[in-house]
């Protein structure tokens, strides 16, 4: 699959980033610790790991997609895709409280979840979609949202389903609020998506997205590292 340095057609630029997210799929289904969260075997430290670096994460999503459409509307950008963001920014807001829920079934209070060590993969993430929120170029972010909802369709559900049925990490049936609400509603997210997406024609736009979803391929596996542990505690 070729990337484009300029203009493409409308099918050509959207298979190149439902290329970048069926790609991380991919990756994730042969990746160790990703294909034992997958297939319901993962041990109760690294689901909380997973969870707690997640949270690390998501508790930007909501502030950064509404500063991006806020911005785009500012700019005159694009009134569409300006109103998407906005709505993404509702869509997703507290969905970090389902992931401190579901760590405090665990045995992880908030004050814990807090002081743990983000990995540096959601360091550089955060860092990136910040960046783009502010001085690039806003509807870049659409590229993250549409990696991360794709790959919760392939996986999250089925997830659930399978740590439920392997029943092995404690309360696990009160730990999974995170994952069950983006296999639930993702579906109807990516095709929404999708629609108003292959209405952008901007090659630079396009670009910028696809540079999202691939930064967010590249960057995701991290979360599952042990780079930063469970019982590191940020200090400074």
């Amino acid at each position: 699959m070729h990337t484009p340095n300029g203009a493409q057609t409308q099918t050509d630029w959207m298979d190149a980033l439902e290329y970048e997210a069926r790609s991380l799929v991919e990756e994730l289904n042969v990746h160790p610790a990703a294909r034992r969260l997958i297939d319901g075997s993962i041990d109760a430290g690294s689901y909380a790991h997973y969870l707690v670096q997640t949270y690390h994460y998501v508790r930007w999503t909501t502030p950064l997609l509404a500063e991006a459409g806020r911005r785009m509307k500012r700019m005159g950008w694009h009134p569409r895709l300006a109103e998407l963001l906005l709505q993404k920014s509702a869509e997703e807001r507290g969905h970090e409280r389902w992931l401190l829920a579901d760590l405090k079934n665990l045995g992880w209070p908030a004050e814990r979840v807090e002081g743990t060590e983000q990995s540096p993969a959601v360091t550089a993430y955060v860092a990136w979609n910040r960046y783009t929120t502010r001085s690039g170029v806003p509807a870049a972010f659409l590229g993250t949202a549409y990696v991360l909802e794709y790959l919760s369709v392939q996986h999250a559900s089925r997830s659930v389903e399978r740590l439920l049925a392997a029943n092995a990490i404690p309360n696990i049936r009160k730990a999974v609020t995170f994952l069950r609400g983006h296999g639930d509603a993702d579906g109807s997210h990516v095709a929404e998506l999708a629609s108003v997406l292959r209405s952008l024609t901007d090659p630079r736009e396009q670009s910028s997205l696809l540079l999202s979803a691939r930064t967010t391929r590249a960057l995701y596996t991290g979360l599952f590292g042990r780079e930063a542990t469970t019982d590191s505690v940020h200090t400074s």
